[in-house]
C-alpha cells in the first residue's frame, strides 16, 4: 500500500490530503481546527487528522509533497522588484526578511515541522515540491470522470502563472499554456473586491453576490484596465494597479478612472455605485472566460472542460459556460482554491511522476466531497454532555420525519452529519437549513444567524430527480459551483413599479415559488444531491417534498460570518447557541434552543472578525 501526503501551506487556506493507492482517504483545511479563518499557517491540525483517518504515522507515509515550488516564487518577487525598481522598495523590503528566514528554506522549514509529527521521521529525502499551476490542475483533472480533459485554471498567482491551459489524458497531463505575473484575472477581480470594501482573499465572493444589484455601467471603464485579445488572453495596465510594487492592491490613478477612493468599510456604507462596479467587473470576468473557454475548445477540439483555481469558485462564470454550451461536459473542482492544491499535487505525483494508471470510475473521485472528520454516535453524546446541550436522541425515521416537520414550519437548522467538508462549500454535512419557500428565510438567515450582509443569497439543494423541473439545468451539480435560473414556470414576475426600484430594494421582492433561493437576478447556486453520495440528505429533503412537495431546502455553510465551517460538536453547539437558529441536529439527536440553559448562550458576534 502507497501513501502520499499532500501539503499546502503558508500563503491562505493550509491544507493536507492523504491518498492510499491513488484514492483519496482524507482531506482537510487547517481553519476548520484552529478557527481562524482562511489560516496560512503550517497545517499541524490537517496533518495530523488525516495520518490518524488513514491509520498512519509520518514515518510509515512514502512521500510528501508540498503544494509549490518556493524558489520560482522568490525569483518571481526578485524579478517583480527588478522590473518596476525603484517603486517597489516598500513591499520588497517587507517580504524580503520573511523569505530569507523561512520561505527559501521550505524544505528544511518543512522537515522540522514535519518531525513535531512523529520522532521516527528522520529524512528529508521524501520530500517533494510540485508546480503551483500543475497542482490546481492535477485536483481538477485526475479526480474528474473524464479520460480526456482541457484544463483551465485561473486564479490570483503562484509561482509565476496567473492562468493555464493543460490537456489531461488518462493518467497525464501536461501544461500547454501560460500567462504570468503580474497579469492575472484573479488578482484583477481581488483589486474590485479591494476597492468596494471588502477583504482580499475571503470577500470575492461578496462582490459576487452584490453584482446582480447593479447595472454593469461600469464595463468600457474596466476594459480600459485590460488588454483583451479575441482568444480571451489579456494583459493588465499596472499603472491602474498598486499590488505589485505596493501593499494596496489598487492605484490613484485606478481611484481617479471611477472617480472614488475604495470604499472603508467602518465607516461607509454600500452604495448603487458599489453594486454598479460589482455588476461591470463580474460582467467583464464571465466575458474573458466564455473567451478563454471558446478559444481552447476551438484549438484543443477537446469535449470536456476541467476547472480549478480561485476563479473557478466563480459559480456565476461557470454557468454562463455551460450556458453557452462551448463544452459537452463540465467538472469543478469542488476545493478549488489553494486547499485543493494539497490534494493536487499529491495526484500529480502518484499519477504524472510515478506513472500510475487512474481508478476508473464514471463518477468523480471527490466522494461528495465528503473527506474530512466524522463523529459516531457516541462521541457526539460525550461532546454534547461536557458543555451542557439538552438533547433528545431519536431513531433514523422519526429523526427524518421530524426534521422535516420543523423545517415546513420555517424553523432554522443547524444540520451536522457525517464527514466534514473539503473546500469551501456546505454540502449537507455542515449545513444550516431552511424552508425556501419563506419570503423571509434569507433575511433572517443573514441577519440573525449569519451576522452578514442582508444581500448575501442563499443555495438551494435539491433531490437530482427534480432539478430540471425547478431550473434551467438539467446537469450534476453536486459542488454548489454551477448557477443557472429558476425555471419560467416558478417565476413570478415582477410588476413595473418593482422593476423600477434600485439596488437592496429589489430583495423584499418574492421573485419565485422559492424566494429564499432565488437570486435578484432570477437565478440560483444550485446543489443536486443524490442518494449514493449523501443518504441522510437525500432523505431529508425527500421527507420535505413529502410533506411541502417542494424537493427543495436552502443550504448554507454552518458558521458566523467571520468564522470557519463548524468541524466538532462542540463548534456546532457553541454556534447554534450563539446565533437565532431555532433547532440543530447532530448524527441522531436533536437540541431544541427553547430547552437549552439560557447561560449558556454566547455573544458569538465579538468571536470572529468580519471577512
Amino acid at each position: 500500500m502507497s501513501s502520499i501526503l499532500g501539503i499546502s501551506a503558508f500563503y491562505h487556506d493550509s491544507a493536507a490530503t492523504i491518498l492510499k493507492d491513488g484514492k483519496i482517504i482524507a482531506a482537510a483545511q487547517e481553519e476548520r481546527f484552529t478557527r481562524k479563518k482562511h489560516d496560512p499557517g503550517y497545517p499541524y491540525n490537517a496533518i495530523e487528522f488525516v495520518l490518524k483517518y488513514s491509520n498512519l504515522k509520518l514515518s510509515e507515509v512514502d512521500q510528501i509533497v508540498f503544494f509549490e515550488k518556493p524558489f520560482l516564487k522568490f525569483e518571481r518577487l526578485l524579478e517583480t522588484y527588478v522590473a518596476f525598481a525603484p517603486k517597489g522598495f516598500v513591499s520588497f523590503a517587507k517580504a524580503m526578511p520573511l523569505w530569507i528566514k523561512e520561505k527559501l528554506f521550505q524544505k528544511n522549514l518543512l522537515f522540522n515541522k514535519l518531525k513535531e509529527h512523529d520522532q521516527n521521521y528522520n529524512s528529508d529525502n521524501n520530500i517533494f515540491f510540485s508546480d503551483h499551476h500543475l497542482s490546481h490542475a492535477a485536483s481538477a483533472f485526475f479526480p474528474s470522470p473524464f479520460d480526456e480533459a482541457v484544463v483551465l485554471t485561473a486564479d490570483g498567482v503562484g509561482e509565476w502563472a496567473t492562468t493555464t491551459v493543460a490537456i489531461g489524458k488518462k493518467n497525464n497531463l501536461e501544461i500547454k499554456k501560460e500567462i504570468h505575473f503580474p497579469h492575472s484575472l484573479g488578482l484583477l477581480y481581488s483589486a474590485f473586491t479591494y476597492y468596494t470594501g471588502f477583504k482580499v482573499n475571503s470577500g470575492e465572493y461578496k462582490l459576487m453576490g452584490l453584482a446582480p444589484y447593479g447595472n454593469p455601467i461600469y464595463v468600457e471603464k474596466v476594459k480600459e484596465l485590460i488588454d483583451l485579445k479575441e482568444d480571451g488572453t489579456f494583459r493588465l495596465n499596472q499603472k491602474y494597479f498598486n499590488y505589485a510594487t505596493g501593499l494596496t492592491m489598487t492605484s490613484k490613478k485606478f481611484n481617479n478612472l471611477f472617480g472614488r477612493k475604495p470604499r472603508n468599510p467602518e465607516d461607509e456604507k454600500i452604495t448603487q455605485f458599489h453594486m454598479d462596479i460589482a455588476a461591470s467587473i463580474q460582467k467583464v470576468t464571465e466575458e474573458i472566460m466564455i473567451s478563454l473557454a471558446k478559444s481552447i475548445r476551438k484549438e484543443y477540439n477537446i469535449k470536456n472542460l476541467c476547472l480549478a483555481g480561485g476563479v473557478a469558485l466563480n459559480c456565476v462564470a461557470n454557468g454562463k459556460i455551460l450556458e453557452e454550451k462551448i463544452f459537452d461536459n463540465i467538472w469543478i473542482q469542488p476545493a478549488a482554491g489553494d486547499a485543493g492544491c494539497s490534494l493536487g499535487a499529491a495526484l500529480a505525483l502518484w499519477h504524472i511522476d510515478q506513472g500510475n494508471e487512474r481508478l476508473q470510475s464514471f463518477k468523480d473521485q471527490m466522494q461528495g466531497s465528503y473527506l474530512g472528520t466524522d463523529f459516531n454516535q457516541d462521541e457526539i453524546e460525550k461532546q454534547l454532555k461536557s458543555v451542557g446541550a439538552n438533547f433528545e436522541t431519536l431513531g433514523y425515521e422519526k429523526l427524518i420525519d421530524e426534521s422535516a416537520t420543523l423545517l415546513s414550519n420555517e424553523k432554522a437548522m443547524g444540520w451536522f452529519q457525517g464527514r466534514m467538508e473539503f473546500g469551501p462549500r456546505a454540502l449537507g454535512a455542515r449545513s444550516i437549513l431552511g424552508d425556501p419557500r419563506s419570503d423571509k428565510m434569507q433575511k433572517n438567515l443573514n441577519l440573525k444567524v449569519k451576522y452578514r450582509e442582508s444581500f448575501r443569497p442563499f443555495a438551494p439543494s435539491i433531490l437530482r430527480e427534480d432539478l430540471s423541473e425547478w431550473f434551467d439545468m438539467n446537469v450534476d451539480s453536486p459542488y454548489m459551483l454551477l448557477v443557472a435560473n429558476v425555471s419560467s414556470n416558478k417565476k413570478i414576475e415582477m410588476t413595473n413599479d418593482q422593476k423600477k426600484l434600485f439596488g437592496i430594494d429589489k430583495l423584499n421582492i418574492k421573485r419565485s415559488e422559492v424566494p429564499a433561493v432565488t437570486h435578484v437576478d432570477y437565478s440560483a447556486r444550485v446543489q443536486t444531491v443524490t442518494k449514493d453520495t449523501n443518504s441522510r440528505f437525500y432523505d431529508l429533503i425527500s421527507k420535505f417534498k413529502e410533506k411541502t412537495g417542494c424537493p427543495i431546502l436552502v443550504n448554507t455553510s454552518f458558521n458566523v460570518r467571520g468564522e470557519p465551517i463548524v468541524n466538532t460538536p462542540i463548534d456546532a453547539f457553541n454556534c447554534f447557541m450563539g446565533t437565532d437558529l431555532d433547532y440543530l441536529v447532530i448524527g441522531n439527536c436533536i437540541l431544541d434552543k427553547k430547552k437549552q440553559t439560557v447561560s449558556l448562550k454566547i455573544n458569538y458576534k465579538k468571536n470572529f472578525k468580519n471577512d
